[in-house]
């Protein structure tokens, strides 16, 4: 009998080579796990079912790596690839761990640093379409500051916008099938990041040469930290179309960027996120951008990655749950939720407003009536609890 909650390569689970293969180093210590070899990580995470993996650049091709190394590494991961069917559907760059980028990269002060790190995301881009990645994911980790007075805000988005244009124009000009995704996050490394939520990014988004080419890649942790609803964000990153790629993890309110394993902090955002995308229909990659507790030697981390993926499934059929459970539905008829989707005005429509004038409403009656939304609530809890 099939495992409901085996992993499978058509529910598109995805890694990045930076998330298995984190050595469990952080700032007070240094690594408990030897490094990676990127074409075990490929077969490991075949054998436990997943789709595809993803890479920044230098997790695959060290920086400062010769020509006929580099053409070594990707003909030695092509191979891998290729025999075990795995896909790479996101590529990104580390614009955040050489020092040059201390100050920020498309937003340093120094403009060379600008142009560097606009050319090593040219060529990063390169490398992600070659393996054929269809989206490409920039986060800003060193784009902010710690002292306001050296950086102007509104000068700093110039230039992010500047490089993002410039990104834009090269994907056109080679005529790569790809797509951007800004990742925001509120602070960490620097003290304050620029475009640190879903809200601010899709603002940003407005302002681009071509924003139809430019979505979001929100990720649990990064809107968790600040006391954010992850689902939310979701929800108006899919409302907008703007929703091109997702990081899923766990973390605590107000921790630093935990980057748990999936849905072992925060299960009810877990939930709702997940029954946010499987009743959207939206079609993109689960990618796990996580990685095992520094406590885990290699066989943990296979475990860890096993988690995240199973933990979605079982989060998938309590969605199933929900939808056909005669309590919860009979709940939601209480609360009114399917009456959300009634449109009551067509504001193009002269009569329509003047009719909208001159109603006339219960008030009373209205404030009076109540919505159950403490039943639906508990029987919500009781589903995720295992008694429903």
């Amino acid at each position: 009998m099939t495992d409901l909650f085996e992993p499978r390569p058509e529910h598109h689970f995805t890694f990045g080579l930076w998330t298995v293969g984190n050595q469990g180093r952080d700032p007070f210590g240094h690594e408990t796990r030897p490094p990676l070899d990127p074409v075990d990580a490929v077969h490991h995470l075949a054998d436990l079912g997943a789709y595809g993996i993803n890479f920044h650049d230098n997790d695959l091709i060290p920086h400062g790596t010769s020509p006929a190394d580099r053409e070594a590494i990707l003909k030695r991961f092509r191979r891998a690839i290729d025999s075990t069917g795995m896909q790479v559907p996101m590529a990104t760059t580390n614009l955040f761990s050489l020092p040059v980028f201390k100050d920020g990269a498309f937003t340093a002060n120094d403009p060379a640093i600008r142009r560097f790190a606009m050319q090593k995301t040219l060529a990063a881009i390169d490398l992600g379409a070659e393996l054929g990645a269809g989206v490409y994911v920039m986060w800003g980790g060193r784009e902010g500051v710690e002292c306001d007075a050296a950086k102007d805000v509104g000068t700093a988005l110039d230039r992010y916008r500047e490089a993002v244009n410039v990104c834009c124009a090269h994907i056109r000009d080679r005529g790569h099938d790809l797509r951007i995704a800004l990742e925001p996050k509120p602070n960490e490394p620097r003290g304050d990041l620029f475009l640190p939520t879903v809200g601010h990014a899709l603002g940003f988004i407005e302002r681009l040469e071509w924003p139809d080419m430019v979505g979001l890649n929100p990720e649990f942790a990064h809107e968790t930290m600040s006391g954010l609803s992850f689902h939310h964000g979701v929800g108006q990153a899919l409302w907008a179309g703007k929703l091109f790629h997702i990081d899923l993890n766990a973390q605590r309110i107000g921790k630093f960027d935990q980057d748990f394993r999936f849905a072992s902090e925060g299960q009810r955002d877990a939930f709702y996120t997940v029954r946010l995308l499987e009743s959207s229909g939206w079609e993109g990659m689960r990618h796990f951008d996580a990685h095992a507790y520094r406590t885990e030697d290699r066989d943990g981390v296979w475990d860890f990655a096993l988690g995240c993926m199973r933990s979605y499934l079982i989060l998938a059929d309590k969605v199933r749950r929900f939808d056909t459970d005669p309590d919860i539905q009979a709940a939601l008829a209480v609360a009114q939720a399917p009456r959300l989707a009634e449109q009551q005005v067509d504001w193009h429509d002269p009569a329509a407003l003047a009719a909208l004038r001159a109603e006339t409403f219960d008030e009373a009656a209205l404030a009076a009536q109540g919505y159950g939304n403490e039943r639906l609530d508990q029987l919500v809890n009781e589903l995720l609890l295992g008694v429903r």
